[in-house]
């Protein structure tokens, strides 16, 4: 079986195309080659910035004999119908067979198909693949209709069998396929021949050329943590830098440079973010202080001078760089050392949401939600309100103008200069977190409260104008809110009723809630539900992970209590737990016997059997054991739950399952006698109340 060898060798390909456009390559044509019969081993694929390799081993020689039959008309169909089935199997009349069946004879074809070369196969499937890649743009240049990301300049693809390889018969638009590349474009660009696959790696490595993007990576990182530790020094982690700079050098050379020292008081954020954006450096962070102090480049070429005239370059350009940074933060520092007032004046001109209006209305719900959660959560509300008022000014700054993606990290920096305390700074910059699942979450009360205010606006804003996200549709990232609300209750163990926080969320967006005074008014109500049970949707998303059922968390949703997370979660931890047992388990079958027994016969009988049942007309020792258990489980359940012991709670109710049990088997619940089977039903209404003190069992699947 030989081994298949492909390369798409052309101008320079986007870092951030390169693995996903190798991982096509690899797709598309092992799924071409599967779809044409051919089996082979593992196929493996490669991307340097110019180049896209394919190496599948232990590829069939030639694709197997197929034999089809297939059905035809019966035998007195008209002609024309004969005919065209003919013409569509490619046989002729002779080749037929006759066959009876119940509705008469009918003709059949045995239809062969010949096995092809893998040569032939390969060339099909590659120009195919070619011609109709998807790279996300794509480009023509001159005379020809074929597109590629850039100008497409060689084509290898070869087929190895032991010694002897060879080219595979293809042309795309002029491009005939060959068996020849080359290296490094300045230190080895001659082409030169392969034969397999190892010649091929050998020979573009001994050329200067790294074709495993994985080993460019590693060869960065390791060289880069080698210049910082020479330095004192440490590479600050940077995996998604790592990953693009590998895919914009074949020979990654390392080199270390220095800052200026004017530039070294600017904030670590602003040099890395400003080292990362534009030139594509590591930087690399003084572990004691905690300041960026050097940078690493990453060359593509190995120069006489060992990088100096490099880095000389770097260096100037970097300058040029950090000069603006540093007018903008001088500029910054003025306006926040005078309060930050210039800014939240400019935040009334910027349009947060064109229905939602301004930043700085924004800024003032904001400000009176923050001051309302936070003495629920522990928090000082003058600080949460004095947070959330300026949380959003750093967006009006010229730092976060030139660096979108440092607003927060430079408002903590600016409250600190404005003389503001400790705790409202970090909530300046933590009040944006948990932006996603791993983000870290916000401890300090202050932040968790502004951070809750921040997300809550969002919800009910957004819910407001029904701007709702719709399937995988969510432009406002109205998901990643709710789950921040989730996140930051949870995992800062906090109780608190959002009902009411959405409520005067929904009312400081101009939506009415209904009159306490007036039973019939349920105003605004819809929203707040729906908004409501939006949270509840994410919150078993977001608990599915950590092993709790949906239907487990809807049992405890259905009681009071539903917007308070942590007390959910609680019932919902408890609730699993009984049903991992025997007991849980059977008693959920008794429940839902009872529940079914008791809804049949109130819709029989258009009546309600929820007025107790009286031990008196037990007949049963099994019915007056039952009457017992529940008088028990009853006081146990309705202390636990109010003591908010859901596992005492859970097991009071799985207690029950054996005296459940026994009265089914021993009592028939629809007597002949009126008397008898009231009260009977009755009984199963009060199993049905009990148990919904701890949770809705009614709700559980299975």
């Amino acid at each position: 079986m030989p081994d298949l060898l492909i390369e798409l060798f052309s101008e320079e390909i986007p870092a951030r195309m390169q693995r996903r456009a190798s991982e096509d390559l690899r797709d598309r044509v092992t799924g071409g080659l599967r779809e044409a019969g051919l089996t082979f081993g593992e196929a493996h694929a490669y991307a340097t910035p110019r180049r896209l390799a394919l190496a599948v081993e232990g590829v069939d020689a030639q694709s197997p004999t197929v034999v089809e039959e297939r059905k035809g008309p019966r035998a007195d169909a008209p002609e024309k119908a004969i005919e065209g089935f003919l013409r569509g199997a490619g046989v002729a009349r002779e080749d037929l067979e006759l066959r009876d069946e119940k509705k008469g004879q009918v003709y059949f074809a045995k239809i062969t198909k010949p096995g092809r070369s893998a040569d032939v196969i390969v060339a099909e499937v590659l120009e195919s693949v070619v011609r109709n890649f998807p790279w996300p743009k794509s480009m023509r240049w001159g005379a020809g209709s074929l597109r590629w990301v850039r100008p497409l300049q060689s084509i290898l693809c070869i087929l190895t069998e032991g010694d002897a390889a060879r080219v595979v018969a293809l042309d795309i638009d002029g491009i005939a396929a060959g068996d020849t590349t080359e290296g490094h474009r300045f230190m080895a660009p001659r082409r030169f021949a392969v034969g397999s696959f190892s010649e091929y790696e050998a020979g573009l490595l001994e050329r200067k050329v790294v074709l495993n993007p994985k080993e460019r990576a590693e060869a960065i990182e390791t060289a880069a943590e080698s210049l910082a530790q020479s330095a004192g020094l440490e590479v600050v982690p940077d995996a998604g830098l790592l990953a693009e700079v590998s895919g914009l050098v074949e020979w990654p050379v390392p080199l270390m440079g220095e800052i200026e020292e004017a530039f070294l008081d600017l904030p670590p954020e602003v040099l890395q973010s400003s080292m990362r954006e534009h030139q594509k450096f590591f930087s690399l962070r003084n572990p004691e202080a905690g300041q960026i102090e050097r940078f690493v480049t990453v060359a593509n070429v190995e120069t006489a001078d060992d990088g100096a005239t490099i880095l000389a370059g770097n260096q100037k350009v970097l300058a040029a760089r950090l000069s603006d940074a540093k007018f903008f933060w001088e500029n910054d520092l003025r306006v926040a050392r005078d309060g930050m007032g210039a800014w939240l004046e400019k935040l009334e001109n910027v349009t947060f949401e064109r229905t939602l209006g301004t930043q700085a209305a924004r800024g003032a719900r904001m400000e009176t939600l923050a001051r309302e959660i936070a003495p629920v959560v522990g928090a000082d509300p003058e600080l949460a309100g004095d947070a959330a008022r300026v949380a959003k000014a750093d967006l009006s700054s010229e730092m976060v103008n030139e660096f979108p993606e440092l607003q927060g990290v430079m408002g903590r920096y600016y409250a600190v200069e404005a003389g503001l305390p400790e705790d409202v700074a970090v909530a300046c910059e933590e009040h944006y977190s948990p932006l996603g699942p791993s983000d870290e979450v916000p401890t300090r009360l202050v932040s968790v409260a502004v951070a809750l205010a921040d997300k809550l606006d969002t919800l009910t804003g957004f819910w407001a104008i029904d701007q709702k996200p719709t399937g995988s549709k969510d432009p406002f990232a109205l998901r990643r809110a709710a789950l921040g609300v989730i996140r930051l209750v949870l995992e800062n163990e906090k109780r608190l009723g959002l009902r009411n926080f959405i409520n005067s969320g929904f009312v400081a967006h101009g939506v009415p809630g209904p009159d306490p005074s007036d039973q019939e008014d349920f105003t605004g109500m819809a929203q707040r539900f729906s908004l409501l049970t939006f949270i509840h949707d994410r919150l078993k998303v977001y608990l599915r992970d950590q092993g709790l059922s949906h239907d487990v968390i809807d049992a405890c949703l259905a009681l009071e209590g539903d917007d308070d997370l942590a007390l959910v979660v609680a019932r919902a931890r408890a609730l699993q737990a009984v049903l991992a047992t025997d007991d849980g388990e059977n008693l959920v079958q008794g429940f839902k016997r009872a529940n079914n027994i008791l809804m049949q016969a109130e819709e029989k009988d258009g009546v309600e059997y929820s007025y107790g049942a009286d031990i008196k007309f037990a007949e049963a020792a099994e019915e007056r054991t039952l009457f017992e258990a529940l008088d028990r489980g009853e006081a146990e359940i309705s202390k636990a739950v109010l003591a908010e012991d859901f596992e005492a709670a859970m097991g009071a109710m799985a207690a029950l399952r054996g005296p459940i049990d026994a009265f089914f088997e021993a009592v028939q619940i629809n007597s002949d006698n009126d008397i008898l089977r009231r009260n009977r039903l009755n009984m199963l209404s009060r199993i049905r109340q009990i148990c919904r003190q701890a949770a809705d069992l009614s709700r559980l699947e299975g």
